[in-house]
């Protein structure tokens, strides 16, 4: 019987509850000293001075690296994006953003390194600063095309005005943070000649060679390992945290091993984050509920020092048909650290303009928000003319009505009342681009009848270990308790990331590619034998169609007007991912994904002084995310589905409950009170209301 498809607890499941695991921070090491970031106290400007007399002074002080000191780097090191200049500590005076690392106190504890750290006396001078982000920024310019041209399909401007009713509104998010449980640290030290490092971070072989550029280094000096990453969602993806580039440093100076953790506070000042984005989304449509246009223009935040690319109006291009269709991205320069992918990069901030503006047109034409969606399913890519490998939205929104009772809604706001509270219903609809990226695996048949399976994976809590040894044994045909999973080491060969939810895609590839070699030798083989395999070859054979994942989400939620407070009390999605690997699992990152979107819709605003430029609320007292105490009845579930260019007929999960979940809620907060929230987090003092129920 297949083990894909069938609930399995995790492998590491019983050492995580009782304390077996370890994370980066707790890997025992001889000889370990520690280092304490100091980052700037200035949004923008120069260092005139750092003394370090006091601090070195102190017990336990091995030293300070600041920019007079440091070791050089390669400027042209960066991720995806080109040359990261966020990545570039140390190595000059200047002050780009405030929490800017400038120096690194070395100390024998972490107690010592913390206490010298405050001792260090830093001057400045300080310069005028920018983080006052709009759409009409002067210094807006348009965005790098990393995914693409924007689209310019059909007469936008001619169908609006032929339009019934056209919907012309702005969108916004603030900044957002990871907030991930586990802080970031590394640990490097040299052995035998060659760097050795252990990380928090989301894909261990891509940070490695980020090093070896970073640093001038032969890729084959250093290996990175993640053995245990205490949640990630994109905040320990982009390239090299700064506590590996100054562990890096700190090892190669001090000729020890050195352990750099960030606090809290520092997590939120020099981690990057998902960008403010302010967005215009114009939609015409007949009266019958026919799209006419769709008119999206999106900014975000950039910083100078680093390209990228939020792409919000990837839903727009795919989502529905229209005969004309327009997209622009721009990009904002401000004094910021540079921003990075999270939690459904671009999709997710642009779920909630694009959905929120489909339930408008919906209001509008008095039509149910369920049915306008259904009336525009395209039968090919809208923009790209491409064929779908599988579209499974329809099924998504009808299962997902059936379950939540969407048919007996009133479609009138603010129409049902429970005593002071206003009742209110909202769904969305959306997609995350599906597909897999080069990965390799090897698998070796052991004498003892065992298989080790061995990839470059890393499992950020999401239970890779255990999908990834049930892809193995399906595909070996043999029971999970002869297969053992090696991952989350740079030794094991290029695989891509845990990020863009195409982990397990691109390596249960691999390891399906690496099975079907094997089985094909074993007959006359002697054991041990070893066999690997690359997908770059077979992924670059596939067809070109439009892949994606697809879901509906439906809410519920209550609304004191008095207090301004919502409640979400029910969620529920529907998700075409193809093939579930797990479905424990699976439920579990979709489940999970949802309480992200609803702690983006009602809590998550990264706030900074426009005064200073600081953060207001750098800890997690005061940037709220969803508790215990606000996460209601979530149900996740599926539809069948297969993603035919997938030899295993898989797609990822990570991100798509995230995605739609915030503007499903929005939507339930209009139907509730009759007033359209536009601008997230759906704080109290955006509903409260002076003449509340009676």
């Amino acid at each position: 019987m297949s083990v894909v498809g069938t609930a399995q607890p995790r492998v590491e499941g019983a050492a995580k509850v009782t304390g077996g695991v370890r994370y980066a921070a707790d890997e025992p090491m001889r000889d370990l000293a520690f280092g304490c970031v100091v980052t700037s106290t200035v949004t923008r400007g120069h260092i005139r001075d750092i003394d370090v007399s006091a601090a070195e002074g102190m017990p336990g002080v091995l030293g300070v690296i600041d920019h007079r000191n440091a070791p050089r780097l390669n400027l042209e090191a960066g991720s995806f994006f080109g040359p990261d200049g966020g990545m570039h500590l140390l190595q000059n005076n200047e002050v780009p953003h405030s929490g800017r690392p400038i120096a690194l106190v070395m100390a024998e504890t972490m107690e010592q390194a913390r206490s010298a750290a405050v001792a260090l006396r830093v001057t400045y001078d300080e310069e005028p600063h920018d983080v006052d982000f709009s759409l009409e920024h002067p210094a807006a310019r348009p965005a790098t095309p990393f995914f693409g041209e924007d689209a310019n399909v059909g007469d936008v401007d001619a169908e609006l005005a032929v339009s019934a009713v056209v919907v012309d509104e702005r969108y916004r998010t603030p900044e957002e943070h990871g907030a991930a449980m586990e802080p970031h640290s590394a640990t490097a030290w040299w052995e035998d000649e060659r760097l050795q490092v252990i990380d928090s971070n989301q894909g261990p072989f891509l940070v490695a060679m980020t090093v070896a550029t970073l640093f001038s280094l032969d890729p084959k000096q250093v290996r990175v390992r993640a053995p245990h990453v205490g949640g990630g969602f994109g905040s320990k993806s982009g390239g090299c945290g700064p506590q590996l580039v100054l562990a890096v440093m700190a090892t190669t100076m001090l000729g020890r091993p050195v352990r750099v953790t960030l606090t809290r506070s520092q997590v939120f000042q020099t981690v990057s984050a998902r960008p403010a984005t302010d967005q215009r989304v114009r939609i015409g449509a007949d009266a019958d509920g026919r799209l006419r246009a769709i008119h999206h223009v999106s900014a975000f935040e950039v910083s100078p020092l680093a390209d990228y690319l939020e792409n919000c109006t990837e839903l727009s291009n795919t989502l529905y048909a229209a005969p004309a269709i327009r997209t622009r991205r721009t990009a904002v320069p401000v004094d910021i650290l540079p921003p990075y992918s999270l939690r459904g990069p671009g999709a997710t901030p642009g779920s909630f303009a694009l959905e929120s503006a489909m339930d408008e047109v919906a209001e509008r034409l008095c039509m149910d928000p369920l049915e306008l969606r259904l009336r525009n399913e395209p039968a090919v890519g809208p923009v790209s003319g491409l064929p779908f490998s599988r579209r499974n939205l329809v099924p998504c929104l009808r299962e997902g009505a059936r379950r939540f009772g969407w048919a007996t809604r009133d479609h009138r706001p603010r129409m049902r009342t429970e005593g002071h509270l206003l009742v209110g219903t909202g769904m969305a609809a959306t997609s995350f681009g599906a597909g897999a990226l080069p990965s390799s695996a090897s698998i070796t048949a052991e004498t003892d009848g065992t298989f080790t399976v061995a990839i470059g994976a890393c499992d950020i809590g999401t239970g890779a270990r255990t999908a990834l040894t049930a892809v193995a044994a399906d595909a070996l045909r043999v029971d999970t308790a002869r297969i053992r999973v090696l991952i989350a080491d740079s030794d094991l060969g290029p695989a891509w990331s845990a990020g863009g939810s195409r982990g397990t895609t691109s390596w249960a590839w691999a390891i399906t590619e690496a099975a079907a070699k094997l089985r094909s030798q074993m007959d006359d083989a002697t054991l041990p034998l070893t066999v690997s395999a690359d997908t770059t070859e077979s992924l670059g054979e596939l067809p070109l169609m439009e892949r994606h994942s697809y879901s509906a989400v439906f809410c519920e939620v209550t609304v004191d007007p008095a207090t301004g407070e919502v409640r979400v009390r029910r969620l529920l999605g529907m998700f075409a991912v193809g093939r579930v690997i797990n479905p424990l699992l699976a439920r579990s990152q979709l489940v999970g994904g949802m309480v992200m979107g609803l702690s983006m819709a009602l809590h998550e605003e990264g706030v900074r002084d426009p005064a200073t430029g600081r953060h207001i609320n750098a800890d997690l007292a005061g940037y709220h995310i969803a508790a215990h105490a606000d996460v209601p009845d979530i149900e996740a579930d599926f539809v069948p589905d297969y993603e035919p260019g997938d030899p295993s007929g898989i797609k990822g999960v990570g991100e798509i409950g995230t995605v739609g979940t915030a503007a499903a809620i929005a939507n339930a907060v209009w139907h509730a009170t009759g007033v359209r929230q536009r601008t997230l987090p759906v704080r109290l003092d955006r509903v409260l209301e002076e003449q509340p129920l009676r």
